[in-house]
């Protein structure tokens, strides 16, 4: 299995995980409003251990389309497309910053602008959709912000700390990423 590409604009680099990534993987243990609004009850929200730092290195070094999002030379979290379709040429992105110190910053947009860049221009997509809880607006402003447009709503689709919650659906296409990608980078 190849390792996927190292992308980058600074401050953010995209690449694959390295060994020594598992010690900020621990670090940052399990944050509970990204417990939440990844779906779970932070109430419920264990310690994260060494055995889980070790899972989600082997976990996203198995995954051919999973990044290490790094800034500075520390993970921060991961961004992946998953569910590819070269028939379509369709795939789906999800993207956790697991370092709570490192969200608000724009390391999140930036990461989804630099695969959405390689999803388009390298891999030839045509479409790239997610999914992402209703009330998780710092994601939801992220994607708007990449060229993501609300698609629809999968009404009560989630069961979070004993409550029912929808799920939105975005997407980007490439004609749309092609009329927006020029100046996302002016200025920086």
């Amino acid at each position: 299995m190849c390792p996927v590409p190292t992308l980058s604009h600074p401050p953010v680099t995209l690449r694959a995980p390295r060994v020594e990534d598992v010690a900020d993987r621990l670090r940052c243990g399990r944050h509970p409003e990204a417990t939440r609004m990844y779906g779970g009850d932070p109430a419920a929200c264990a310690p994260w251990t060494a055995e889980d730092a070790e899972g989600w290195f082997r976990q996203t070094a198995g995954d051919p389309l999973a990044w290490v999002i790094d800034v500075g030379r520390r993970a921060i979290g991961t961004v992946r497309l998953h569910s590819h379709s070269e028939a379509d040429r369709h795939a789906r992105l999800s993207i956790g910053i697991f370092d709570a110190g490192c969200w608000g910053r724009g390391y999140g947009t930036a990461a989804i602008r630099l695969v959405l860049r390689h999803a388009f221009e390298s891999m030839g997509l045509h479409r790239v959709d997610l999914r992402v809880l209703e009330y998780n607006e710092r994601a939801i402003a992220a994607y708007t912000k990449c060229g993501f447009r609300r698609e629809g709503v999968e009404r009560e689709s989630a069961l979070v700390a004993g409550e029912w919650h929808s799920d939105v659906m975005m997407g980007i296409l490439e004609h749309e990423y092609r009329e927006l990608a020029p100046g996302w980078w002016a200025g920086s």
